[in-house]
């Protein structure tokens, strides 16, 4: 298992994809007119699959912004944390 997920690496994650600078990713954009497409949202799943968070391509579908991703993510995440305990 990879580290576990944190903001910054969200937004690190996030800026890769879209070419940019983690620190321009705006968490209030739309994912969709951002510019990710069905692969590259695969691509982060899997990688925040691999990070512990248990969530579904469906699941960040239906959220039209990054800082619902973020909220969806970090509620799983604190989930998968408190299981392990």
């Amino acid at each position: 298992m990879s580290e576990p997920l944190t903001l910054d690496g969200f937004r690190a994650d996030l800026a890769e994809c879209l070419f940019l600078e983690p620190d321009a990713v705006d968490l209030e954009d739309s994912p969709l007119d951002s510019g990710l497409d069905s692969l590259r949202i695969t691509t982060l799943l899997e990688r925040w699959q691999a990070a512990g968070v248990d969530v579904t391509f469906i699941e960040l579908a239906e959220r039209t912004s990054f800082a619902q991703w973020w909220q969806l993510l970090s509620e799983r995440r604190q989930g998968a944390s408190r299981a392990e305990a």
